[in-house]
């Protein structure tokens, strides 16, 4: 079962799977922010703040077989979550990838951001609290009829996406993202859309990723 779902995260805490006590990845988000273990987030593998929730693919849930997959559709039939995905994209798992991409993000429709190791996951995880704890301190300091309109919080994680593809730096994700308006779209756009946004040459790199 998905539990995390009623859980409130206090804003630059994050909430871990106790299956990770102990892992790199915990080692290197202690003293970046508060991490605390749970043992019943059932498939979340960490719940940060405004109801964002991790499901972490690791090199060995790729290799193992397709239990992954069951799990990102539950994970992603848990209404209640904002969900993004990250995977280990290594030279053991990158067979694997093409697979994992066309999942999570054309056929589940959510964010999947690829990391070589769980010291690039800690990063993004430190990278979207802070983001939250921006999101939050803007909202108090707004009028809240105004901030009903304020950009997606899931639009960093999606940023970071982009700019992962060859030739895409943040202007160009920005771009995309404003005319496309989200990956499973971009993913969709054949050369001459991608073009119109971008230009020749990026467009045909974005097209081949």
């Amino acid at each position: 079962p998905v539990t995390a779902g009623s859980i409130v995260v206090p804003l630059g805490h994050v909430i871990g799977n106790e299956k990770w006590r102990g892992s790199e990845l915990a080692q290197r988000l202690q003293g970046k922010v508060r991490l605390i273990f749970e043992d019943g987030l059932g498939l979340v593998d960490f719940h940060l703040p405004n109801r964002t929730c991790i499901l972490l693919i690791s090199e060995a849930d790729l290799v193992a077989g397709d239990g992954f997959k069951r799990r990102s559709v539950k994970f992603r039939n848990a209404s209640s979550l904002r969900g993004i995905v990250i995977v280990e994209k290594t030279p053991i798992s990158d067979q694997y990838y093409l697979g994992v991409q066309k999942l999570v993000v054309l056929e589940l429709g959510m964010v999947l951001l690829p990391v070589a190791n769980q010291g690039e996951a800690s990063q993004l995880i430190i990278q979207l609290v802070s983001f939250c704890v921006r999101e939050q301190s803007r909202e108090r300091g707004s009028n809240p009829f105004v901030g009903r309109q304020r950009a997606r919080p899931a639009e960093p994680a999606v940023l970071q996406a982009l700019q992962r593809i060859p030739g895409v730096g943040r202007t160009k994700a920005l771009l995309l993202l404003q005319r496309f308006g989200s990956i499973h779209r971009l993913c969709n756009a054949d050369t001459r859309e991608l073009e119109q946004a971008v230009g020749q040459t990026a467009a045909q790199q974005i097209y081949t990723f």
